[in-house]
Order: C-alpha cells, then structure tokens, then sequence
C-alpha cells in the first residue's frame, strides 16, 4: 500500500479508536498518584527542557538557564543553535543535555538545509534537535516530501541526538495532527512535539492524548507553549506527554503560584527584578 492511502487508512483508525477521549478532565494533584511511563510525581523537573529561544537572548541568560538546569535537574536547556556551543561548555559533565532547534520556527527550510544544521549542531555538541516540519507540504498532502524532511534530519543525527520533530498544532486539523505524528513514526524519530512557541497557541491536553494514541505507548512526546504551573504540567503528563518545553521548570517543580516563584532570570528585568524577585516569568520562547 502506498503511504498516502496507508497514512490515510491509519488516520481513520485512531480517529474511531480515540472516541470522546477523557484525557482532558482534569483532576486534583496527589502527590501519591502514579504517573504513566514512570515519570515521578515528586520530581517533575526531570521532564522538563529548559528553554530560551527569544532572539534577543544574550551570553548571561544563557549562563543562568544552564546553572538553572544542573540545579533542578532538568532533563535539558534547549537553545537556539548560535548557543550550543557555550550550553555544551557550561553543561560538560553534568546528565543534562543539550537540545537546540532545527528549521525554526516556520519549518520552510530545505531539508538539505535541515540535515547541515543538525550536523553543525551535535559537531558543536547538541544531544538532542527539535525540528520543525513543512507545514505548508504536509497541508498539500505532500507525505513523500514530509517523509524526506524528517528522514534527512534523523540521518544527519545518525544515532548522536534523539529527534523531536515539532508538528506545530495549532496550525493543523485533527487530521493533519495524526498524519504528521505517523510521519515522524515511520522515518525513526524519537518524539513529536506540539509547538513551536512562535505560532499561534502551544500545548493542549486533547492534543497530546490524540499524539501519544497515534504514536503509542514508546515513542516520546513533548507539550511545549503554555505549560505554565504545576496542574497543566500534570494534566499533559497524564494525557501521555514525557517530556514538558517551558521556562517554568521550577513553578512546576515546587508547585509555587507564579507569583510566588523567585525570577529565574528571564531577561525582562533591566536593573534587577522590580518586585523583589517575585514577578511572573514570562516564557521564553
């Protein structure tokens, strides 16, 4: 079967397998409560890519984010690919990895251009890419093409970097969700993930239930825009999210109101934080 019918015929299946999805009900935190894929409650950091992509991110902020994650644990600091170098320097010899973005944020780039920036970025020590995917192919139906993209960024990674390719939800229907995420699937990355941060909206628990239902129970899958305390962290854990992209690591950590929380930094305070290091931190996307 070629793979337009074959993504057409699955996309039906998990559709109808899918049905009026509980995902989305929300319940109270309990600090008992298991979690799926062994994620520990009590240490949720462990989920977390601490991210700072803004543009205007200069050498400081990038120099907090990385003590920031040795600190708390996070599983990585994801920046934009100018940073890997200096991320991968201040984060030697710590378990925190560094992530770095690919084709971003449109995903119109070539996927020749896609595979060199991936090799550029784990020559200068990147252990996991974010990659963007061709919207505009895969809204033409254009698989073959999609297919290829993605192919060309696992290959440049060849084994070095797990592979997130980011499907950018919110620009798709339900449809298109599930084709992109069988896409990424069948060439070999290691997750999907909803967003960019740079579009039009991030995470939502119906869309993570919907991607790890097309993906299964192996494949990694990342929520990221909007996950901004604890509850919402929890709530996309339980619809089946492994891992959480967001500046917020340690509100969703400590459990803290954003306003409690002390400023981690977030670059918006030009002579120290006005509040006495208790504002609300903004992403950093």
């Amino acid at each position: 079967m070629e793979i337009n019918k074959l993504i057409e015929t699955i996309t039906q299946e998990v559709l109808k397998e899918l049905g009026d999805s509980s995902a989305s009900n929300f319940r109270s935190i309990d600090s008992k409560e298991v979690l799926p894929n062994g994620i520990d409650i009590n240490h949720l950091a462990s989920t977390v890519d601490h991210t700072v992509l803004k543009p205007e991110t200069i050498r400081k902020t990038i120099e907090s984010f990385c003590k920031e994650a040795i600190e708390w644990k996070y599983a990585s600091v994801c920046v934009n690919p100018t940073h890997v170098k200096l991320a991968a320097s201040l984060l030697k010899g710590t378990d925190v990895k560094v992530c770095t973005v690919i084709g971003f944020p449109l995903g119109a780039n070539t996927s020749f251009v896609k595979a060199a920036e991936t090799r550029d970025a784990i020559a200068n020590g990147a252990q996991e890419v974010d990659m963007v995917i061709n919207i505009g192919a895969l809204k033409d139906g254009d698989y073959d093409l999609i297919s290829k993209d993605i192919k060309a960024v696992v290959d440049a990674a060849a084994g070095e970097a797990k592979v997130k390719v980011i499907i950018e939800t919110c620009l798709l229907t339900e449809q298109e969700k599930i084709k992109a995420c069988l896409l990424a699937k069948s060439m070999g990355a290691d997750f999907v993930k909803t967003s960019t941060g740079m579009s039009t909206g991030g995470a939502t628990v119906e869309d993570i239930a919907l991607m790890r239902k097309t993906v299964g129970p192996q494949m990694g899958v990342k929520a990221s825009t909007g996950v901004n305390d604890r509850e919402i962290a929890l709530n996309l854990i339980r619809a089946g999210a492994t891992r959480l992209g967001t500046s917020k690591g340690m509100i969703i950590q400590t459990g803290q109101k954003p306003v409690e929380a002390a400023c981690i930094n977030c670059g918006n305070c030009k002579n120290g934080c006005p509040t006495g290091n208790a504002h609300l931190v903004k992403d950093n996307y």
